[in-house]
């Protein structure tokens, strides 16, 4: 039977990068919140951006189940960074006999630094299509993401640089 995978990690931890090469490994489909909203909203989806949020995530958990029906399995690249969030989906997949594994993307605070001054330079260039991290944004994930317990890990990925 297929499977979800849902992989967890703070913004620009290499979450993204990381479910292509998984992709490529178990013959699966990527489903990514960012993908989707950054297609159709752009930089622009403003105050209303965690509401839409929520309903592309929904949107997603519901086409996930239609693809694992047909045998194909299914990465969910949508952070993960609340328990709550994390329990829903596992619950969610449990509840339909679909198995779960989550993948964690263990990123330093230095590391993550680095790689979000990176990111936004390309961004900033036009070089890539990804959330620009302000200030104020970078402090909103920063303060949201809550720490996984041990328990709740399939498997740890530590970024080294």
């Amino acid at each position: 039977m297929a499977k979800v995978i849902l992989i967890c990690g703070k913004i620009c931890s290499g979450k993204s990068t990381y479910a292509e090469r998984l992709r490529d490994q178990i013959n699966a489909v990527i489903l990514s919140v960012d993908e989707i909203m950054l297609g159709i909203f752009g930089q622009s989806a403003g105050e209303k951006h965690d509401k839409y949020v929520i309903s592309v995530q929904k949107f997603i958990f519901d086409k996930s189940l239609e693809i694992i029906r047909i045998g194909t399995n299914v990465i969910l690249d949508c952070g993960f960074w609340t328990k709550e969030h994390r329990n829903h989906a596992k619950e969610f997949y449990k509840k339909h006999g679909i198995p779960v594994e989550l993948h964690y993307i263990d990123i330093s605070d230095e590391i993550w630094r680095q790689r979000l001054e990176k990111r936004n330079a390309a961004v900033s260039a036009g070089e890539t299509n990804a959330y620009f991290v302000d200030e104020g944004l970078e402090e909103k994930f920063a303060s949201g993401f809550e720490p996984l317990s041990d328990d709740e890990i399939n498997i740890r990925i530590t970024v080294t640089k």
